[in-house]
């Protein structure tokens, strides 16, 4: 890629080779299940185990994304042999298998391997692997300026000491946020609710921080009231899985009930992210319920005896009325003032994680 790369000095694991990459005939995913216990890649060998990573949240928050696109190149790679009209049927199974792996993120998915397709019509018989690798290359790089324009918006917000709670990985977001934050000159603390059952924000936000030099503290996730009453919070911020046009925000569950202590404590709360067009409110998305086994186990270490029962929806939607501001690319928007929004043709991707 003969482009400045956007993930320069990054963290680890927001490194694009360390996202999901594809080289050889396999895409290699970092198995966020571990990390940053154990650094380990899952190799995949065909388009339906990328798909299945996906679901399994073998990565997660915005590194689906990237997996779909480098799982194309692989479904491009395992159709090399096949005549033009099979290859692109081939590529179409494994587009629809491959956006199906998350239901409530299917439209982002949806958009990603469309833009592969769109690709491999112009390269079916020569290289069409490389040219969909490239094209997924360049469309996360793409992401990454974006939301460094998000971030650019953000640091706005803050102060010159500045402490910052977090929800859930919000990905991109938090490498653009510190690096900005570095740049400017704010000497930026940040608070990360653990987020269970899968600890992103214990594991990979606190993670990034620490990474990147940043003071960071880890709480439980029945801590937040508990730490906004008692310690300096300056604002809550999040990324989302979804942001609706009416300002609704679908994103990790527990980020609702962060969203009502902060305005129980005049915290702004304010949302980043790139608002969803198709997405008119909440009840436009389909919320994701996942295994409730999931909940009786922490890092597979089951805590409950035989017979009790669990319980997980993997997102829940905050109000619009919970919502300070939503912080885009083009701006700072009123939740309510979403319509002044105008979808860039120009980026491959209309959203940013």
């Amino acid at each position: 890629m003969n482009i400045k790369r956007m993930d320069e000095g990054l963290a680890r694991m927001l490194q694009y080779e360390n996202v999901a990459w594809y080289e050889k005939g396999c895409v290699k995913i970092l198995d966020r299940r571990i990390y940053p216990i154990e650094v380990k890649f899952v190799t995949c060998h065909h388009y339906t185990e990328v798909a299945q990573a996906i679901s399994d949240m073998v990565t997660q928050s915005a590194g689906p994304y990237t997996a779909a696109g480098m799982g194309m190149a692989l479904a491009a790679y395992e159709a090399r042999l096949l005549n033009e009209k099979g290859q692109y049927q081939f590529l179409l199974n494994a587009a629809e298998c491959i956006f199906s792996a998350r239901p409530t993120t299917k439209d982002r998915l949806k958009q990603v391997v469309t833009g592969c397709l769109s690709v491999a019509k112009d390269n079916l018989g020569k290289n069409c692997d490389q040219a969909i690798f490239q094209y997924t290359l360049q469309a996360m790089n793409n992401r990454y300026a974006r939301i460094d324009r998000v971030a650019c918006e953000l640091i706005k917000k803050m102060p010159k000491d500045a402490r910052v709670m977090t929800q859930c990985f919000g990905e991109t977001i938090i490498g653009m946020m510190i690096r900005q934050a570095q740049k400017n000159g704010i000497n930026l603390k940040m608070v990360c609710p653990e987020t269970r059952p899968f600890l992103q924000g214990a594991r990979f936000t606190a993670s990034c921080a620490t990474d990147m030099g940043v003071d960071v503290t880890v709480i439980t996730d029945n801590m937040p009231a508990f730490y906004m009453a008692h310690e300096k919070v300056d604002l809550f911020t999040s990324a989302a899985d979804v942001i609706c046009m009416d300002g609704s925000i679908i994103n990790k569950v527990g980020t609702l009930q962060i969203a009502i202590c902060a305005k129980y404590f005049n915290i702004p709360y304010y949302c980043t992210g790139i608002p969803d067009l198709n997405h008119p409110d909440a009840k436009s998305v389909d919320i994701e319920f996942r295994d409730p086994e999931e909940t009786l186990s922490a890092h597979h270490i089951k805590h409950t005896l035989e017979g009790v029962k669990g319980y997980y929806p993997a997102f829940d939607i905050t109000p619009p009325s919970l919502v300070s501001e939503i912080i885009t690319d083009q701006g700072a928007f009123l939740p309510d003032a979403l319509d002044g929004y105008k979808a860039d043709q120009t980026n491959f991707y209309n959203f940013a994680v």
